[in-house]
């Protein structure tokens, strides 16, 4: 069985909602190697990515940056994951109001830091809430799975 974490801040019904779609997508039926469970970056800490086998990370875009809730994430775990992690595959998901190019940056220069591998490209839900973007997530989410689960990185 194949681990799959998704460290995501969801402050909000929205972003809560947003995450419950990408697990709803990594827990499609066709998809039955891999599990998944979400851990909030206040909570998560490097044994949580040290147990996984892929991750996704989510998060709202605060002045043009991810929250501080994952920034904190990474400030903690950065160098407990640095050497022990490479390639580890992650995706990311942004509720950005306005851009999230910033956001996606921050993210993909850390984790680059780590020598990790995007296995997707970033889903940026701009502007207003938007229902579809809850199918874009539950995308995300099967996406990464059953990429997981046929050995596809």
């Amino acid at each position: 069985m194949k681990n799959l974490v998704i460290i995501a801040h969801d402050p909000s019904p929205n972003t809560q909602t947003m995450v419950q779609a990408v697990l709803e997508g990594a827990g499609d039926a066709a998809i039955d190697g891999v599990s998944s469970r979400h851990v909030r970056p206040l909570d998560a800490g490097p044994d949580d990515v040290l147990q996984a086998d892929a991750v996704i990370f989510g998060t709202t875009e605060n002045l043009g940056y991810m929250s501080g809730a994952l920034k904190d994430f990474f400030d903690r775990c950065f160098y407990e994951l640095l050497d022990k992690t490479d390639a580890m595959p992650f995706a990311v998901f942004i509720r950005a109001g306005k851009d999230g190019t910033g956001t996606r940056r921050a993210i993909e220069s850390i984790c680059g830091g780590l020598n990790w591998k995007q296995a997707q490209e970033p889903l940026i839900c701009r502007g207003d809430w938007d229902d579809a973007f809850l199918d874009q997530c539950r995308e995300l989410g099967m996406t990464m799975a059953a990429g997981l689960e046929a050995g596809a990185f």
